[in-house]
């Protein structure tokens, strides 16, 4: 096989990243855009050793489930991977996901797991609350948006079908004021500029955060007045410095310049704080969804004690808090652990604890001091659990467990381990990113009677 050569495919099947899988000669091929039961003709971009990439040319025969894209910059952008894919089938591709996932890592029992349907949304549209777009200067005009799959080129991005308007609206007006007030701008050889802003809308309240990102101190003064006069649902403007050539997107230091520290958000019966830099679920509509299913999972007493890992500013915990005996969560960010704590007093708990640091170093430290957890919840990132920790939960093992996965591959992974003292009752698929080869999951876990008894 040679790059450019030209061949046709039957696609047998769609991979973790959307694409569609046939084989030639017995050689994996993947083709971006194509589905599955589709015969298409294609151009063979790149040869591995295992696998070849090609590029879709022709679709001879079409899937009875191809749509067509509503989004105008579809192809050129990369954000969304399958909304040419009706959404339906969407949800069951995500099913599949899930079970690719655990057939390629076999956790213990794996064949026999319940993967229930993904819940998926009325609208699957304009749902992304929170906006990290990149800007780059071309000629005089900044641009916001992201980068092209597997390049460096900016596509910008006025209209994302699937960003909340509002927070398209401040950073279409964003790029604009950059390019007024003539701000530098971040590009590969200068780091000084602007080179990423972040816009935060909280559904419950409707009120918006914002961040700018850049390598040295700037006057945003005129930027934020001009923004303060158009949107009167700003609340917080701050900055993050970051002057590393790293692609990380924030640096260690963040200031608040204008407004207050945090933002209100809610979600199932309670509501909390934001500050600039904490994590809250991407799609606030789902998040009721997903943490009503973590309760449901979790399935907790009166009589429990709860650890929260990764507990951020204590969003998903909270939804636990009266239903416990006590809380006890960390997070590695010291802001967000200060949410929490601010978070649980004015909510009336006063039976939580939270502390900044790693679980995998905190949770032996509470167990040397003679604490016990009956349940344990987990939400990490798409990196999953830390091996440490990992360690550390197979060694305490609490008797119930809700492992929440924004990547089914790393979950897959990380069951392998704790499968080993858990039995998995179910994996509950949640769609918090429509129109995207992503999904996230519940699983609910209880210590297996082997265990319990060793």
């Amino acid at each position: 096989m040679k790059v450019k050569q030209r061949i046709p495919l039957k696609i047998k099947k769609m991979g973790i990243n959307g694409e569609g899988i046939g084989f030639y000669k017995k050689t994996l091929v993947f083709v971006p855009g194509a589905l599955k039961g589709e015969e298409v003709y294609c151009q063979v971009t790149r040869v591995q050793r295992n696998f070849i990439e090609a590029k879709l040319l022709t679709i001879n025969k079409r899937s009875k489930f191809r749509v067509e894209a509503p989004c105008e910059i579809y192809d050129s952008c990369g954000g969304c991977q399958i909304m040419h894919l009706h959404y339906n089938k969407q949800l069951e591709f995500k099913e599949d996901l899930l079970r690719q996932a655990l057939k390629k890592f076999a956790p213990v029992g794996y064949e026999n797991y319940e993967i229930r349907p993904t819940i998926g949304m009325q609208e699957p549209l304009y749902y992304r609350a929170k906006l990290q777009f990149q800007t780059r200067k071309y000629k005089d005009e900044v641009k916001a948006g992201l980068y092209a799959q597997n390049s460096h080129y900016l596509v910008s991005l006025k209209n994302c079908l699937v960003q909340d308007k509002v927070t398209q609206q401040i950073i279409n007006k964003v790029a604009r004021l950059l390019s007024k007030y003539r701000l530098p701008i971040y590009d590969e050889r200068k780091t000084a500029g602007v080179r990423t802003v972040m816009i935060r809308r909280a559904r419950k309240t409707g009120q918006v955060q914002m961040i700018f990102v850049t390598g040295r101190k700037l006057d945003f003064s005129p930027v934020v007045r001009d923004l303060v006069a158009e949107f009167p649902e700003l609340e917080t403007v701050a900055v993050n410095y970051h002057t590393s050539k790293s692609s990380e997107i924030y640096g260690d230091k963040t200031e608040i310049i204008w407004g207050e520290k945090a933002i209100q958000e809610g979600v199932l019966d309670y509501e909390f704080s934001l500050s600039p830099r904490a994590f809250y679920q991407l799609n606030p509509e789902q998040t009721e969804v997903l943490y009503g299913e973590a309760v449901k999972a979790l399935d907790v007493t009166e009589e429990d004690h709860l650890i929260d890992a990764y507990c951020g500013v204590g969003t998903i915990g909270f939804a636990f808090a009266k239903r416990v005996k006590s809380l006890r969560g960390m997070d590695i960010i010291p802001e967000a652990i200060e949410d929490a704590k601010r978070n649980a007093k004015r909510m009336g708990f006063d039976n939580t604890l939270y502390e900044a640091g790693t679980a995998e170093e905190i949770i032996p430290r509470w167990y040397a001091e003679g604490y016990r957890a009956d349940a344990l919840i987990v939400d990490p990132p798409r990196t999953g659990l830390d091996d440490k920790l990992l360690e550390t939960i197979v060694r305490y093992a609490p008797e119930k467990m809700v492992y929440v996965s924004c990547n089914v591959s790393t979950l897959a992974r990380d069951l392998v381990k704790l499968s080993r003292v858990y039995d998995v009752h179910y994996i509950q698929s949640v769609d918090m990113f429509p129109h995207t080869a992503r999904t996230e999951a519940v699983v609910k876990l209880s210590k297996r009677e082997s265990s319990r008894s060793s």
